[in-house]
């Protein structure tokens, strides 16, 4: 039989899971409305992104431009980049989890190869975790997760791409996080460097009445790495997206789950009030017993 104690520890409890559910409802609610600024801002960035690549593919389809640094594949690899993607904030299911084991399996694959891996980390919650492992990292970024702006990618850009130029890097992968649907979000390894000429096959020779000012070669020379600038910051975005939806998941499933504990712990609440209803009335008759006899 519950005893008055217990009836209001059940009571204290259920008072702290149904604020529990209010916390989640709110984070949910936050969430669903920054996918919606998350997504616009993908879309928003696509156009600036489709439009370097065009120019550079007639560029290139012309004839008139002579090797990028950023285009050509060093001799051998044996240093490899990984930018890694994770978020700043927790309470985002498997987001996190997810990115991590890509990268994990990606470093794998190039040690295989007897590669150096260095490391560049995007995020509070990788930080963390690279930390925890000791592994050495680069550099790291923190603190826009959320909402990258382009100067953040371009700072990024720069490092990746100096290291590239410089000869310190052969190769730069980017995990992060594609945001497919508000429903599917996977995450992928994309190779940043060196850019893959495949990219821009099949474009267009640019008309003979074109001018240049300045020279194609310089064009080609600040395009592409505005090209470089454009794919990081388009992962950033999309990563951006799919924490918000991921995070917006969680918050649901969470109050789902403190429904159902509310729910249950009502149940025990009813059920011990009415036990100790009837062991009150049990008391009283048998008091009454005890007085007519």
């Amino acid at each position: 039989m519950a005893s008055s104690g217990q009836l209001r520890e059940l009571r204290q409890r259920k008072q702290s899971v149904e604020s529990t559910k209010q916390i989640t409802r709110a984070m949910e609610m936050i969430a669903a409305s920054r996918i919606q600024r998350a997504m616009r801002r993908v879309d928003e960035a696509r156009p600036y992104a489709e439009l370097i690549h065009e120019i550079i593919r007639g560029l290139m389809a012309s004839h008139e431009v002579s090797e990028h640094p950023l285009l050509s594949a060093h001799e051998s690899i044996d240093t490899v980049a990984v930018f890694v993607i994770t978020s700043d904030r927790g309470l985002a299911g498997a987001y996190n989890a997810n990115v991590l084991a890509r990268t994990e399996e990606l470093i794998g694959r190039e040690r295989d190869e007897d590669r150096e891996i260095r490391l560049y980390v995007m995020g509070s919650k990788g930080v963390n975790y690279f930390r925890f492992q000791e592994m050495a990292m680069e550099e790291t970024w923190t603190g826009f997760s959320e909402r990258p702006e382009i100067e953040h990618a371009a700072q990024v850009a720069d490092v990746l791409m100096r290291g590239y130029a410089d000869g310190d890097l052969d190769r730069v992968w980017t995990v992060y996080t594609d945001f497919r649907s508000r429903m599917k979000q996977t995450a992928e390894a994309m190779q940043v460097l060196p850019v893959e000429q495949e990219e821009f096959e099949g474009g267009e020779e640019l008309p003979a009445e074109f001018l240049y000012e300045p020279g194609p070669e310089e064009i080609l020379d600040r395009l592409i790495p505005s090209y470089v600038e454009a794919k990081v910051f388009a992962a950033m975005l999309e990563s951006a997206a799919s924490e918000h939806a991921m995070r917006q998941r969680a918050m649901s499933q969470a109050t789902e789950n403190a429904e159902e504990v509310a729910e249950d712990l009502s149940r025990e609440i009813n059920h011990a009030r009415q036990s100790m209803i009837t062991q009150e009335i049990a008391e009283i008759s048998a008091g009454a017993e005890a007085l007519s006899g």
